[in-house]
């Protein structure tokens, strides 16, 4: 995997917005606080277009995507949200360019689709972490300020993540790459030319939000039934919010375990990464990572560097 170049004191961070639409205020917030963090964020007018439930047309929001790549005063690329239609994009963008410009690109949620053409496709480590709206509009609230820096800033293996919070649901150690995002991101590319393909023996990070436990294992069914799930030699699952049934007949995290319960490697789940209920931790896509799963303690450790 290529590494990105590391991000330094005054970095320019380009906002870019792949997806939906966003508020005004919660853009302000989050521009203050990449200034606050000693960034200098950069945005084209184009940046606040409006067609439909897109920030623009795809034509336009893949040129400014471009233009940040091609901008050698530019050090990142950075979405201000997720929602739809970052998949619309990857037709219009070259693998190469994006691999040539070793440039970081940071989002989640429906910005997985980007983040799985950048490391599977252009072979660059990309990171599922922080956003402007809800994120970095929220200061520390919104994010895990230590792992931002460490994941993007220090170019030396950003170690174990402070989650105390993650469980174990099939015990283990296993080492490999970590690949993953949303999953309804990464189903919905299959039979398409940007389909998720993973190698075999990677880590998958499942990423979801708001969908109701027979959707999850509908999903994990589908990993199953794709051989998507049996290249993959362990499991880190997230927080999962707003995926129990109400009242919590039935949890999210209780629908995982029983569709991985034949799963041969450790499974983890709720570790804090894209959709959380809390401060978010940013996650290298691409590196090595290992994953310790113990009956009284989980653990995720990121063995390699993430940027250069």
């Amino acid at each position: 995997m290529l590494r990105p170049r590391r991000l330094g004191p005054g970095a320019r961070i380009a906002i870019v917005a792949p997806a939906s639409p966003f508020q005004r205020d919660e853009f302000d917030r989050g521009v203050e606080e990449l200034r606050r963090l000693g960034f200098e964020p950069v945005y084209e007018e184009s940046v606040f277009a409006r067609d439909l439930f897109v920030a623009g047309t795809p034509d336009l929001r893949a040129r400014a995507i471009r233009q940040a790549l091609a901008d050698r005063s530019v050090d990142a690329v950075l979405a201000v949200r997720g929602g739809y239609g970052s998949a619309q994009l990857l037709p219009l963008l070259t693998a190469s360019e994006i691999g040539d410009a070793r440039k970081a690109i940071i989002g989640y949620s429906d910005i997985t689709s980007l983040l799985a053409f950048t490391t599977l496709r252009a072979g660059l480590v990309a990171f599922h972490g922080t956003m402007l709206e809800g994120r970095l509009a929220r200061g520390d609230a919104g994010y895990d300020r230590s792992s931002f820096e460490r994941a993007l800033c220090q170019a030396e293996p950003m170690g174990e993540f402070d989650a105390p919070a993650v469980d174990t649901v099939r015990a283990g150690e296993y080492s490999g790459p970590i690949f993953g995002g949303t999953v309804t991101n990464l189903l919905a590319s299959l039979g398409t030319p940007y389909a998720f393909d993973p190698p075999p023996g990677y880590i998958l990070f499942f990423d979801e939000i708001a969908e109701r436990p027979y959707r999850l294992h509908r999903m994990v069914l589908q990993l199953q039934q794709s051989g998507l799930l049996a290249r993959a030699g362990a499991i880190v699952v997230g927080e999962l919010p707003k995926c129990d049934e109400p009242g919590g007949k039935v949890t999210g995290r209780a629908a995982m375990a029983s569709a991985l319960a034949d799963f041969p490697g450790p499974v983890i789940t709720g570790f804090p990464s894209g959709h959380t209920v809390g401060p978010q931790q940013t996650l290298p896509l691409g590196v090595r990572a290992r994953v310790i799963a113990e009956p009284s303690r989980a653990r995720l450790i990121i063995e390699e560097p993430a940027v250069q």
